[in-house]
């Protein structure tokens, strides 16, 4: 049997971590399947939205219109943040996720994240989309035509809608 070259080794070496990087979207762990609960365990346990940066130019929170709440809170993951600000598509793995709010400001009507996921819906940008109770729960989720309508008319090529201040 032949030895190894170094060449070949660097070549193994590249593969694995080509692998180990694939579905990671530069985040440094592993995305969520585009399915509601892995999204939610995501977005709460492994990487808390809350920590995340408000999307450019919508920092706290700020006046909404149905089919979202009547005051909105917008959080941008790292990848979608900086795509925001250079004006962008976002790329995959970009996570937005909105916090709806009452006309009081304080309760928490329902949490909308979208999630640009490769594959999953390539007539609608690849997007994954849900409307999630505060507590989680799956109210919508997946390729939800309501979303969607009004998300590619208003939102243009890439599917997203930011509210006039």
């Amino acid at each position: 049997m032949k030895k190894a070259t170094p060449i070949l080794i660097a070549i193994v070496i590249a593969g694995f971590a080509t692998l180990a990087f694939q579905n990671t979207a530069h985040t440094g762990s592993k995305m969520p399947e585009p399915e509601a609960d892995a999204l939610w365990s995501y977005i709460t346990e492994t990487h808390n939205y809350t920590n995340w940066k408000f999307f450019p130019g919508y920092e706290g929170m700020y006046p909404g219109n149905s089919p979202h709440g009547a005051h909105l809170k917008l959080y941008a993951n790292d990848v979608a943040y900086e795509a925001a600000k250079k004006g962008e598509p976002m790329p995959d793995g970009a996570i937005l996720v909105k916090e709806n709010y009452g006309k009081d400001k304080k309760t928490l009507m329902a949490i909308t994240p979208m999630y640009k996921s490769a594959g999953y819906n390539p007539e609608a940008g690849d997007w994954f989309w849900a409307k999630l109770g505060p507590d989680g729960k799956s109210l919508a989720a997946g390729k939800v035509d309501s979303c969607i309508g009004c998300h590619k008319q208003m939102g243009g090529g890439d599917y997203v809608v930011t509210e006039p201040k």
